[in-house]
């Protein structure tokens, strides 16, 4: 049960809750505990001819007073114990996606979105289940088993008691042994949920890329072989658990069958009156109950341990970038100026045993200067932006903004300071208008949001659609082409208002003419400007230019400064990039004609 620790703030927290729902089920098991003492009142005075109309009417009243109070009773349990639990599922499932947020990009890149989507549906499910049904069992087992226990011995002495009592050693046997293959069981159900999860996820993202390639047979195959795994695992727990039931009911049935025979004897001698033998026929009968509940306690709890250990692998990650403690103010003035950023002899690596991404890599971004990056594919431009934003710490080295290191600044006034777009920008499943904003869909300034689409080149395209900037945009942003996602995420960038302005490849889908304008715009911001890409017409406008080269900087300076050393990567680069935009030009002329 240790791994239930993670969930006692809460229920320290509401432990009143609780303990009013537990008092409400004792009344309820104390006033069915009644019921067989009035049924034997009842047989008693049949039995000796002592029953009358007036005893008739007092037995009558008595069972329906101790009908209402099981009827308020488990109004009560019901609201206080699921209530909670439904709490303890609200409480759980936000701690745990809050630790989500928390944790950086080495963690997503070795959790898959399927299985961390089973933790916060089908685990905390699990809790809830065992911390609501499973505290009503296990109050009702303990309770009705010795209370029951005690009223038979009561009623009809300790001899009689025993022989009624007869499975009860049998019965604790077979549930204790169950245990722990119901717990082994229910993992490997839980495990291959997420597997599936995981599958239904990626099929789903990657639809339009299965039906490009024709491949739908080959998933379908996929799938079925997981969901099959699901099958067989669960049908394996099922027919454990199913043992439960009836191996009570038939030990149970065997002492009861023992216990009737053994009852008529007595009755027969005159040792045994019918009014006790019914009501210790109702207590075994009330016996079966709390034996079963034991071993739907121990199947709910095996189910909850699973599943809380489970989410405790996830609540004990550990993010490898953590936030400062005490976080060093960058701008100490009121007035929030321009912001300096300086890379030190940075060297970084994703793993010790992977080779370098960067080495010794430095530069300066003076105040409110353009700094563009160019390189090709896996040179390490998008790691030098990672590092920037703290995706990730460096190796060794240092990352300075207005002097002070980014790992001594708090994430609020890094990412307040610094906007970046990525290449492919997520969108999120709201209007155009809310995901320029990052809010609400009412939420923002709509005078602000215009502007940020005009500056990106997006305002046009908006204007176009039936609901303008309420258009809603699909999931992921699958109503919106590549060109306009990219705008969009500028545009979003721009709504930030940060004084650096950091874009990875994010003008790779828009058309020249495009391009050309929103760096116009670019130029006309009085911020700080990073630029990366593999295109030589969108750097060639910034202050200085870093050629990068298997993580190492070959070359640095302005467009001209640049193109100066003509066997450069950088110049031959532009000369290749010249002669395709110049023969492109060339075949749109042709076309033009022929049409």
């Amino acid at each position: 049960m240790r791994e239930y620790r993670t969930i006692f703030p809460f229920v320290r927290e509401n432990k009143w809750r609780y303990i009013f729902g537990i008092i409400a089920l004792l009344f309820v098991d104390a006033a069915n505990l009644l019921v067989p003492q009035v049924l034997k009142k009842f047989a008693d005075w049949a039995q000796f001819g002592e029953l009358t109309l007036e005893r008739t009417g007092q037995a009558a009243l008595a069972i329906l007073f101790l009908g209402l109070i099981v009827a308020a009773g488990r109004y009560f349990w019901r609201v206080y114990i699921f209530g909670t639990a439904r709490r303890l599922e609200y409480w759980l499932r936000d701690k745990l996606f809050k630790k989500y947020l928390s944790l950086d990009d080495s963690f997503f890149n070795k959790h898959r979105t399927g299985d961390l989507m089973a933790h916060v549906t089908n685990d905390v499910l699990m809790v809830r289940n065992s911390m609501g049904g499973g505290i009503i069992m296990i109050v009702d087992a303990v309770f009705m088993t010795l209370f029951t226990v005690f009223m038979m011995i009561y009623t009809v002495g300790f001899q009689t008691a025993m022989v009624a009592l007869l499975a009860l050693p049998f019965l604790t046997v077979v549930v204790f042994s169950m245990s722990k293959p119901l717990q082994r069981r229910s993992r490997a159900v839980q495990d291959t949920f997420s597997e599936l999860t995981t599958e239904v996820q990626e099929n789903v993202s990657g639809i339009n890329s299965i039906k490009a390639f024709g491949i739908e047979e080959n998933r379908s195959e996929s799938f079925g072989e997981i969901n099959k795994d699901y099958q067989t695992k669960n049908m394996d727990m099922l027919r454990m658990s199913a043992l439960f039931d009836p191996l009570i009911q038939f030990i149970s049935g065997i002492a009861l069958v023992i216990f009737i025979l053994y009852g008529i004897r007595r009755m027969l001698i005159g040792s045994l009156s019918l009014g006790d033998f019914v009501a210790v026929l109702n207590y075994v009968r009330m016996m079966v109950w709390p034996l079963i509940a034991i071993g739907m306690v121990v199947n709910s709890f095996q189910r909850g341990i699973a599943a809380m250990g489970r989410i405790n692998e996830i609540f004990t990650a550990e993010a490898k970038v953590k936030e400062a403690v005490s976080a060093v103010k960058i701008d100490e003035s009121e007035d929030e100026g321009p912001v300096r950023i300086e890379f030190r002899d940075v060297y970084y690596r994703y793993a010790d045993n992977l080779p370098w991404v960067l080495e010794g890599v430095s530069f300066t971004l003076e105040n409110n200067e353009s700094l563009a990056i160019l390189g090709r594919t896996g040179t390490g431009k998008s790691t030098i932006l990672k590092l920037l934003l703290r995706r990730y710490d460096v190796c060794s080295g240092q990352i300075l903004l207005n002097g002070v290191d980014v790992r001594d600044v708090s994430y609020e006034e890094l990412y307040s300071k610094i906007a970046f777009v990525e290449q492919e920008s997520f969108m999120f499943s709201r209007t155009i208008a809310g995901n320029i904003a990052f809010s609400g869909d009412d939420d923002y300034d709509p005078e602000k949001v215009r502007k940020a689409a005009e500056f990106s080149q997006l305002a046009h395209d908006i204007e176009a659609m039936p609901d303008k900037y309420k258009t809603w945009v699909g999931e992921r942003g699958v109503t919106l082409s590549g060109g306009q996602k990219q705008r969009l995420a500028i545009a979003r960038a721009y709504y930030q208002d940060a004084r650096v302005l950091v874009l990875d490849d994010s003008l790779s889908a828009v058309d020249t003419n495009t391009e050309k304008d929103i760096l116009n715009h670019l130029e006309e911001l009085e911020c700080g400007l990073i630029v990366v890409s593999q295109r030589v017409s969108t750097v060639q406008r910034s202050d200085q230019i870093l050629v990068l080269e298997d993580g190492i900087i070959s070359q640095r300076g302005s467009h001209a400064e640049l193109l100066q050393d003509k066997d450069g990567f950088y110049a031959r680069l532009y000369q290749r990039q010249l002669l395709e935009s110049e023969l492109r030009e060339d075949r749109e002329e042709v076309q033009d004609g022929s049409d």
